[in-house]
């Protein structure tokens, strides 16, 4: 194979593996040329990835662009993470049927910090960038920032949809909040970034930078834009509130079961969006399903994967043994989390109320539904009623997930 051919498969497989799993990539030919010459001279893309510091709590639904950035890492990229410290002080009006509060420059920092600690579990903390945007953008003079706006009409930026609606809804929109996809387009100019990440909901953002680019006589950036990720229940959107989410600071045992969980549908979505796995794997696990094979193998490989991204080897075998005895041999599980209980009565009444405080049941009431449908077993054998006796060292299994080692004082 000549040198010209080695260049072309590995700029192919880096094109394979930037656009797995993603909904579009604007400027795929630029990014192409771009590879290749990265290739050639050895000088490493800039990717940035814009981060308003609003919302610190992560979970593998906010953590698929952070994975694309992995990749891109592993690739031999430079990350570039911007916090938007004074993005932020602007307000981000993505998809807001109104003005979004500004935070001030206290939460910033404070959010910003716990948001480093979670990427950083996935990036690697030495060949990432973390960059401030308040370092260039409180420098501007007005009469910068006055050019910058020259750039963009009304009537453009009413194209957004959540500008557009709240204007014809006749809900008041600042001005101020119109310098928000400028701002961030601004970092791409200075950071002269080749490729930038986001969720489908930054597209007007991230397109304004590949347009600001362009009129500053830059080479623009490329765009990715990632998906949104379905929830294990394969239907909402991945959130706490709905309580459908996998956090990355979940314990192996629960994270294992909770990916376990999803439809057979969404084996390949997660396979392509919560994991790093090439694209040649990806090809053989399609092929794999296609020809008939069981999915619950592959979506074991696909737990074994996800989990073994958070945690060590041995707990994500844990995680995987406790799955196999509790769920599939309908075994009681060797590794029980242990509960206290002042018991005076010593039957199930007296686990009422550490059951309700330690999130085994919502409430009295549905320990009660759960006993009356056979939903409790002790020590692998269901419970009949309430006044069902315990002894110390007892394990209760609660509904179809939940198994508790019962420490009488």
């Amino acid at each position: 194979m000549t040198a010209n051919e080695t260049i072309k498969q590995q700029v192919k497989h880096q094109m394979r593996m930037i656009k797995q799993g993603a909904v579009n990539l604007v400027g795929e030919e630029e990014l192409e040329a771009k590879l290749k010459n990265s290739i050639l001279t050895g000088k490493p893309l800039t990717v940035k990835f814009g981060m308003d510091p609003s919302a610190p709590d992560i979970h593998i639904g906010h953590a698929v662009v952070l994975r694309k950035l992995k990749q891109l890492q592993d690739m031999g990229h430079t990350i570039v993470i911007i916090i938007g410290d004074f993005t932020a002080k602007i307000g981000d009006p993505t998809g807001k049927s109104k003005g979004r509060k500004a935070m001030t420059e206290q939460e910033v920092l404070v959010n910003a910090r716990t948001y480093q600690e979670q990427i950083f579990r996935i990036l690697n903390r030495e060949k990432t960038q973390v960059r401030y945007n308040g370092e260039w953008l409180e420098q501007l003079r007005l009469d910068e920032v006055l050019k910058l706006a020259s750039n963009i009409t009304v009537a453009r930026m009413l194209e957004r949809d959540d500008f557009e609606n709240r204007f014809h809804n006749n809900v008041p929109i600042g001005l101020h909040e119109f310098f928000y996809p400028l701002m961030q387009a601004y970092d791409s100019v200075v950071l002269e970034a080749d490729l930038e990440l986001g969720g489908t909901d930054q597209t007007f953002n991230i397109l304004m930078g590949r347009s600001l680019q362009k009129n500053r006589g830059m080479e623009p950036q490329a765009a990715l834009f990632m998906p949104i990720l379905e929830g294990i229940d394969g239907v909402e959107k991945m959130s706490k509130s709905l309580g459908n989410y996998i956090g990355i600071y979940e314990d192996a045992k629960t994270m294992f079961r909770k990916v376990m969980q999803i439809p057979d549908s969404m084996i390949i979505k997660y396979f392509e969006l919560t994991t790093d796995i090439l694209p040649e794997e990806l090809d053989e696990i399609k092929a794999a399903l296609a020809a008939g094979q069981n999915p619950k193998e592959s979506k074991l490989l696909l737990a074994r994967t996800v989990t073994s991204l958070y945690h060590t080897p041995e707990e994500t075998g844990a995680g995987e043994q406790f799955f196999e005895e509790a769920f599939t041999k309908k075994e009681i599980p060797q590794e029980v989390e242990s509960l206290e209980i002042v018991a005076q009565q010593r039957n199930l009444f007296d686990c009422l109320t550490p059951f309700v405080e330690n999130g085994l049941v919502n409430s009295g009431s549905e320990l009660r539904r759960l006993v009356a449908q056979g939903g409790v077993r002790k020590n692998g054998v269901p419970v009949t009623g309430m006044e069902e006796s315990i002894e110390n060292g007892d394990v209760l299994r609660i509904g179809k997930k939940k198994f508790v080692k019962l420490i009488l004082i």
